[in-house]
């Protein structure tokens, strides 16, 4: 496991700032989000471990001030730790059923890249085309966006999404919600159902 932490999200005040997160959760999500913004895209998958902050700092304080996160600061509540590189060329949901999180970790979130088409495109999906073949059509689609999903959830079922257009890419332009990304949250829940 990296000790890579997101950086804090920068003052909601400050000009050009996102929204201010109504959840702890919905914090992590942004703050993971703003952090995959600063990589830029065109970017792997990348897994994060969440803990619990205030838990953090009592059982490892070493390890809470590399990541900055010593004293009584406004940290969140939630502090997400990358994890080791996914390997390439492994798919994302194999990936996924090899996880087993030891009891420390509270959630875990997820950032990846996909190609998303407008529901309006749906309706002219060749039929009959394997995963291959309907990537290659997708990547072709001239109504086809970019789109960066972090997607995160907790042990006790809660769960939290931040999509993010590459057209649009902007703080105040992060659509947040538990619901955006289904699949990819029920696979995240199943690394905690060991």
């Amino acid at each position: 496991m990296s000790n890579d932490s997101p950086s804090t999200p920068s003052d909601p005040t400050a000009p050009g700032a996102g929204p201010i997160a109504a959840t702890p959760l919905t914090r992590a999500v942004l703050e993971i989000d703003e952090y995959a913004a600063k990589l830029g895209w065109d970017q792997p998958a990348r897994l994060f471990a969440l803990v619990d902050t205030a838990q953090l700092r009592a059982q490892e304080p070493a390890l809470a001030a590399q990541l900055g996160l010593e004293g009584d600061s406004a940290a969140s509540p939630l502090t997400p730790i990358e994890q080791d590189e996914i390997p390439a060329g492994t798919a994302l949901d194999e990936f996924l059923g090899t996880i087993a999180w030891p009891d420390a970790v509270t959630g875990c979130a997820l950032t990846v890249e996909r190609q998303m088409l407008p529901s309006s495109a749906e309706a002219a999906v060749p039929e009959d085309l394997d995963d291959a073949a309907l990537t290659e059509w997708v990547n072709s689609h001239p109504d086809r966006q970019e789109v960066r999903m972090t997607v995160a959830v907790l042990r006790d079922g809660t769960r939290e999404s931040a999509l993010r257009l590459r057209e649009k890419d902007s703080p105040r332009e992060v659509l947040t919600g538990s619901g955006l990304v289904p699949g990819l949250a029920e696979a995240l829940s199943a690394t905690f159902e060991a």
